[in-house]
């Protein structure tokens, strides 16, 4: 078997690994992370849960850091009070980016996990099985629930070679996306092997596995090999290595091969990841800031190569140069090594640790510049900026472009300066610092505590079951690729309401359309209709319980992100497809839907027939019956709520 396969059978509780099919896996981890874990802490109180049934949950205080008011704060005291109340783990605001601190302190081998964060795949860098998944799938984990999923294929991605000077991993993910955009990983499990992995440290392989989620993959897995160990020696956590290699004559479903010696610095364009083009292709682009952070390159090789480029140098004028580091444990070795003070020498604008600029909450860049970024995503108005322009790319190349002024490719660079590619003196033993993470209190005391709750956190909505008949206005058409962040905008305005769903609700689909919130609000129970991909990018639910609470009961579209597929389903929302992608051209703001007899058809058919006026379009669905049971009951929540308590 290779490690994909080996991760799923030891835990399989329910299905055959047979891609296509449903299947139910044992959860050893959770991770929550502040922008989707209030939802996920509302919901366990929703269930009537008493105590966390996993082996360990972490809740980290990484996205909303910026407190312009009350709101963060209050937000902050609730999930600790919740983590206090439930038996969890508690990360403190400040003390790193929920994914490579995970990685850091609690990651180990041979483990699985599930995320209220599409980036949960980086944890496979060392070996396991992660899984981003909607914030309700977290609370069920929590609750000792299986994770349900659709048996993705495994795509096997051969590395040979050695990366050369001025590549780093981000040029390695930034190929994957060249080749085959941001579609290219759905329903698959993207494993790497082959002798490149030689040369890649386990922080390189969190770089390439927290961005398979750009390409829709379901996860990335790499082996836990003799890289892992050194990482967690350096972690002081070797006893948590185990060996977990596929076999010599595994095999994959899908096959693919990267040379790493023959990649060259890459960046994604706007508006997409996929966008992906050479560095050269784009150079002499003026831009107006550089941003080095985020989960999609926390290492402290990303930080130290570049502070070693501009040792001694100055940040063009005209860019605000800045660094998000993204632990705190990192934070100390950048500064142990001198690092830190070259960052600062040279103009850096070093803000705390956290996701910051990366969901819009703060460091929005000037309308009508561009912005280079070391980021994983870049879509429209994410930045916090409407109408932004962001660009994608390596530590390497952000430096370089950062000391210009323009796109430069960091050999153009070293090449007309005489620079050699920095030789870097890391330490082999880490900083371990966990002054900042809480752990669970007794059962006893646990017991005692009273959720902290203001204003602005409300209880989750309860929503009713689907009707069997059904006449939907269209309330919405939008095009392909839409993002959740075009559903339920990230930054400073919208994410301070994330735990008030009423207030939450008005921002819903406002950069697709400013009307919306207020048209569904009078419409009452609606559909909308997408176009290829529909929900790709963050695993938040708001964008579907907005949306259900504002009344959308039906998306129709050509296809969907596996997370806010599922999402959908878990508040009630019925998702269904064109059978013939060529009627959506057919359908239009204000037309009406009409379906009947829908409870019997989706418990034992494929196929739906809707009315839109005097014709009739094919649609169906892909289901499974547990899924079908929820979106006709209102939800997972009613479901398990039943469940818990007759426990």
């Amino acid at each position: 078997m290779n490690v994909a396969q080996k991760l799923i059978t030891s835990h399989l509780v329910s299905g055959e690994p047979t891609p296509g099919s449903e299947i139910g896996l044992r959860v050893d981890h959770t991770l929550t992370q502040d922008a989707t874990g209030t939802m996920v802490m509302l919901e366990l109180e929703a269930m009537g849960l008493d105590r966390a049934r996993t082996e360990l949950s972490t809740q980290y205080v990484d996205h909303n850091l910026l407190q312009a008011d009350e709101r963060n704060a209050e937000d902050h005291a609730f999930l600790h009070s919740a983590c206090r109340r439930f038996g969890l783990w508690y990360s403190k605001a400040g003390n790193g980016v929920s994914h490579p601190t995970h990685m850091q302190r609690f990651g180990r081998p041979g483990l699985t996990m599930a995320g209220s964060d599409s980036h949960t795949c980086a944890a496979g860098c060392l070996g396991m099985l992660a899984v981003g998944v909607g914030g309700v799938e977290v609370a069920m984990a929590i609750a000792g629930e299986p994770l349900y999923l659709t048996m993705p294929e495994i795509w096997g991605v051969e590395l040979t070679g050695e990366l050369p000077p001025w590549v780093s991993a981000k040029d390695v993910i930034l190929e994957m996306l060249r080749r085959h955009d941001v579609e290219g990983g759905v329903n698959r499990i993207i494993e790497y092997h082959g002798p490149g992995l030689a040369h890649l440290s386990a922080m390189d392989r969190h770089v390439i596995a927290n961005m398979g989620a750009e390409l829709g993959a379901t996860t990335t897995v790499f082996p836990a090999d003799d890289a892992v160990r050194t990482f967690l020696r350096a972690e002081e956590r070797e006893d948590d290595f185990t060996e977990l290699l596929a076999d010599e004559d595994a095999t994959y479903d899908v096959h693919d091969h990267i040379d790493l010696a023959a990649l060259v610095p890459l960046v994604a364009k706007p508006t997409s990841p996929g966008n992906v083009v050479p560095v050269s292709e784009v150079a002499g682009t003026e831009i107006g800031q550089a941003v080095i952070g985020s989960s999609a390159n926390p290492g402290l090789r990303d930080f130290a190569i570049a502070a070693a480029m501009v040792r001694g140098r100055q940040s063009s004028d005209a860019v605000s140069f800045d660094v998000n580091p993204s632990s705190r444990q990192i934070f100390e070795d950048l500064t142990k090594t001198g690092a830190t003070f070259d960052l600062l020498g040279a103009g850096a604008r070093l803000h705390q640790t956290g996701c910051l600029g990366c969901i819009g909450m703060g460091q929005a860049p000037a309308q009508g510049t561009n912005s280079l970024r070391t980021f994983p995503r870049n879509f429209p108005g994410r930045s916090g900026t409407p109408d932004d322009s962001v660009f994608l790319c390596s530590p390497e190349t952000a430096a370089a472009s950062a000391l210009t002024g323009t796109i430069t490719d960091p050999r153009t660079w070293a090449e007309k300066y005489g620079i050699d590619y920095p030789a870097l003196d890391l330490p082999t033993l880490h900083s371990v610092n966990t002054s900042m993470l809480v752990a669970p209190l007794p059962p006893a005391e646990a017991a005692k505590v009273e959720l902290v709750k203001t204003p602005n956190i409300s209880s989750l909505p309860d929503f009713e079951g689907l009707p069997d008949e059904v006449e939907l206005p269209l309330a919405l058409k939008v095009g392909d690729n839409l993002s959740t962040d075009e559903i339920s905008p990230a930054g400073a305005a919208a994410l301070p309401f994330r735990s008030n769903i009423p207030e939450l609700a008005k921002f819903t689909f406002r950069p697709a359309d400013p009307s919306y919130a207020e048209r569904a609000a009078s419409l009452g129970d609606h559909a909308v209709v997408g176009g290829e991909n529909y929900g790709q990018g963050s695993s938040r639910e708001h964008a579907a319980i907005t949306p259900r609470y504002l009344g959308l009961r039906m998306v129709v579209a050509k296809s969907y992100a596996r997370i806010h597929w599922q999402n959908l389903a878990n508040f009630g929302v019925l998702a269904l497809e064109f059978a013939d992608p060529g009627d959506y051209d057919a359908l239009g703001r204000g037309d009406t839907l009409a379906l009947d007899g829908l409870h019997e058809k989706l418990r034992t058919g494929r196929d739906l027939h809707a009315r839109v006026g005097d014709r009739t379009i094919r649609l169906r669905h892909r289901l499974s019956p547990r899924q079908v049971d929820m979106v006709l009951t209102g939800g997972v929540i009613p479901v398990l709520r039943r469940e818990i308590q007759g426990s």
